[in-house]
């Protein structure tokens, strides 16, 4: 029965940084490319349990994060547009890991909610673009007041770690969904759906404050 299941009392805090390729999720749509930001904060994560070879832990973090979108234009436009919405988000995410222990090379799965709240917020416009010049459906996005400052969504990820005796090092790519809206969505309004999306590669290290093994 101990090799089902494990108790354990573990608790780990670490840092992380890394770059978002950002769009925003609009109806109607317009077309962008993937905004560049940078994601970086802190994390804490509590192991409780051990199944076969499963680990199953608990994460939370809080992160500085920029995301937004910037329009695609024809090649031949001088025109360019990007808007970055900085956030702090903070993901609650159950975390799985599978590979050698106490030390060396583990896969890792993450995988939870995410709350955001917008800090600020800025346009930039390149080229002479002009709002007027734009199609009819594009127009009201220039200028536009963020109506929303709460942000949620699903957030999964993938990833390494490797444990050793001076602390844990990982990498990890991250798809975020969001499935708020900034705008106001109402059929009065300009956008049925505007909605963050996020992928996000992140370096990080983490270092063990206790570890504790239970008896079952």
């Amino acid at each position: 029965f101990a090799q089902i299941e494990q108790p354990r009392r573990i608790l780990e805090v670490g840092v992380a940084g890394g770059l978002n390729l950002s769009q925003m999720d609009l109806q109607p749509q317009v077309r962008q490319t993937m905004l560049k930001g940078i994601n970086g904060g802190i994390s804490a994560r509590y192991t409780s349990e051990k199944y076969f070879s499963m680990i199953c832990a608990a994460q939370m973090e809080v992160n500085f994060s920029q995301r937004g979108w910037e329009e695609e234009f024809d090649d031949n436009s001088p025109y360019s547009f990007n808007r970055t919405l900085n956030y702090v988000e903070i993901p609650f995410m159950a975390h799985l890991s599978w590979g050698r222990e106490p030390r060396g090379l583990q896969f890792f799965i993450n995988l939870g909610p995410q709350v955001g709240f917008l800090l600020s917020d800025s346009e930039e416009y390149g080229g002479g673009l002009v709002a007027e010049n734009r199609p009819e459906s594009i127009r009201p996005i220039y200028g536009k007041e963020i109506d929303r400052s709460f942000d949620y969504g699903i957030v999964g990820g993938a990833g390494l770690e490797l444990k050793t005796k001076a602390g844990n090092f990982f990498v990890e790519g991250r798809y975020y969904y969001g499935l708020s809206d900034v705008f106001n969505n109402s059929k009065i309004d300009d956008f049925g759906r505007s909605a963050n999306t996020t992928i996000t590669a992140r370096i990080g290290y983490s270092f063990t404050i206790f570890n504790k093994e239970t008896d079952k």
